[in-house]
């Protein structure tokens, strides 16, 4: 059985103008390698797992190529003991992979690939079933990590340090995060969830899974996941030099923008103590300066200063 960490994540004021007060909950530090809501989503998944004494344990998830879960899952696997798969998207990078910086230290860490077509991928049902019979004892992890497992784990994100907050805020991709806040957050306590994505279903997904409608999920500016605009670099870049807090350009330089851009319409009411997770994410910069380069596009300039 895994233990839970004994690992006090810090909450630090952002000193703005606005009338309200902005905090951000440090979850990105509760592991180097597996971070922020990755490690409590994956904790319960896996504890359950290990209840059942399997044979040869092994973790078999879903990601494509930059992404945080597949980097969480074989970081969660190398740390614990346990071998890792990961379904890959895109088949087209089966020859180059060494060159991605995500699945280069999924590989350090241990995980194997298989690298499935665009078309094949959107099928996980399927996939879930080959692989289920090709690795009966495995644990299969949805993809982003997110199930009504994962949902539980996330309460280790809530605890005395943060009742008295009037809103808790998250960024929203597969919806387990903000789920688990929801069904864990105080009865005073409102729920704000930024969406990365562009998925009408998330809104009944979330109620399933917290039994309560507490929350609110509103778009980022730019939900259309993967995307990456020159104003939330920007945005970024300046968070970094004005509070030395690093943000990532797919889940909380999002969030962070927009909470920002809530505070500043008036969105909150006046005198409001607003907290907000970092959710982690931060080993996409890398590869998201890769793209950026690539395009000729404005950096996020702190790459050098965080790994």
């Amino acid at each position: 059985m895994l233990q839970i960490p004994e690992h006090k994540i810090p909450i630090i004021e952002i000193k703005t103008d606005f009338d309200v007060r902005i905090f951000i909950k440090r979850e990105d530090l509760i592991n180097p390698k597996i971070s922020g809501n990755k490690f409590w989503k994956l904790f319960f998944n896996v504890n359950q797992y290990l209840e059942s004494k399997p044979e040869n344990p092994l973790l078999i998830s879903f990601g494509g190529a930059f992404s945080n879960h597949i980097a969480s899952v074989s970081a969660f696997g190398n740390e614990f003991g346990i071998p890792t798969i990961g379904i890959i998207r895109g088949n087209e990078l089966e020859n180059n992979w060494q060159d991605n910086p995500t699945l280069s230290e999924a590989s350090k860490n241990g995980m194997q690939f298989f690298f499935v077509s665009r078309e094949d991928y959107q099928n996980k049902e399927k996939l879930t079933e080959e692989f289920s019979a090709k690795y009966p004892n495995a644990l299969i992890i949805p993809e982003g990590g997110s199930n009504a497992m994962a949902v539980e784990g996330v309460q280790y994100m809530l605890g005395n340090d943060t009742k008295d907050f009037d809103y808790l805020c998250t960024a929203v991709g597969t919806g387990g995060t903000i789920a688990g806040i929801s069904k864990f957050a105080e009865e005073n306590q409102k729920v704000v969830g930024i969406k990365v994505v562009k998925d009408n279903s998330l809104e009944n997904l979330v109620k399933q899974w917290s039994g309560r409608d507490n929350f609110e999920l509103i778009d980022a500016d730019e939900n259309r996941y993967g995307k990456i605009s020159d104003e939330n670099i920007r945005f970024i870049n300046w968070f970094f030099e004005e509070y030395k807090i690093p943000l990532d350009p797919i889940y909380t330089g999002k969030m962070m923008q927009k909470i920002f851009d809530l505070a500043e319409k008036k969105f909150f009411p006046k005198g409001s103590k607003i907290l907000t997770f970092h959710t982690g994410g931060l080993q996409g910069i890398k590869g998201a300066n890769l793209f950026l380069k690539g395009k000729h596009r404005p950096l996020i300039d702190f790459e050098n200063s965080i790994f």
